[in-house]
């Protein structure tokens, strides 16, 4: 980390060069001012092709021990980006057999050129497709999120910073009743892959708690600026995913994740819940990165 790769890195994010198309970038998916995300169902790649999954927040990335919504095996961020960048099938950035002619293109242009040798200044050649994604994963390890009412309530005292909705929702959030905690777990608010698993090891986040996929836990950080949600982008609204787990609750089966709800939310715990879900938008968060571009 460096503050020359990072800034590399930040402008290399926002770069339509690097998209087959050459009018798409990594923010064309991951918003600065949507916490990072997107407002699709599902993310569309720079072909106009659909992906699988919801444009995951890029929220205190930093802090993974793995990436992306099925793939367990990705450790860092370095690994992860080349996903997008080479893919196929469906194309996303779509530079696979392009590398060499973007770095290319990348290196004639002066201010390119001056910006990698300050990011890799041991480098006699330093503009390469492998630098261009250690400086956008450096970009993306600044994306730090830790203000929201809910910090300074809990971190910083500020006993005003909640409403005695939003504190009454933080009770239900944690507890056994709601089990929410059970799976977003942590400073986070996020699972890891261990934790999106139940105990007959079954993924907890899909299909109602009874899918044989392993389905990532996502963060709960900024969830009030990342609609739509769920991996699939079913749900329009928090509320409609509050109704979800409420609507699990209501039918409960036996191979159904114990830390899921075992009856209905009522409309005040729901209404609660979703005060302490708003609480956690981190406003300093989104205006230090939503004028980027």
């Amino acid at each position: 980390m460096s503050d020359a790769k990072v800034a590399l890195g930040r402008r290399l994010f926002f770069e339509p060069r690097l998209s087959v198309t050459g009018n798409y970038s990594c923010a064309s998916c991951h918003d600065p001012a949507r916490a990072f995300s997107d407002a699709r169902r599902v993310a569309i790649g720079a072909t106009g092709q659909a992906l699988p999954h919801n444009a995951m927040a890029l929220v205190n990335v930093a802090y993974n021990v793995s990436f992306g919504w099925a793939r367990p095996q990705v450790h860092s961020l370095e690994t992860q980006m080349l996903e997008p960048m080479l893919n196929e099938h469906p194309v996303e950035l779509g530079m696979k057999g392009r590398e060499a002619a973007v770095s290319g293109r990348l290196a004639a242009d002066p201010d390119y050129a001056r910006d990698f040798a300050a990011a890799f200044p041991p480098e006699a050649a330093p503009v390469t497709f492998g630098n261009v994604v250690k400086a956008i994963s450096a970009f993306e390890r600044t994306l730090i999120s830790g203000n929201s009412p809910f910090d300074r309530y809990v971190f910083g005292g500020e006993h005003q910073a909640l409403s005695p909705e939003a504190k009454r929702g933080m009770a239900l959030f944690f507890s056994g009743r709601a089990g929410c905690a059970g799976c977003h777990s942590g400073f986070n608010f996020a699972g890891n892959w261990r934790d999106a698993q139940g105990q007959t090891g079954r993924a907890s986040f899909a299909n109602n708690g009874a899918s044989s996929i392993p389905i990532r836990v996502p963060t709960l950080r900024n969830v009030a600026l990342t609609a739509p949600y769920m991996h699939d982008g079913r749900f329009a609204t928090l509320d409609a995913v509050l109704e979800h787990y409420s609507a699990i609750g209501a039918r409960v089966r036996p191979d159904y994740d114990p830390r899921l709800p075992r009856s209905p939310f009522t409309a005040d715990e729901r209404a609660d819940l979703l005060s302490f879900l708003n609480s956690l938008t981190d406003e300093s968060f989104v205006k230090r990165f939503a004028q980027l571009r």
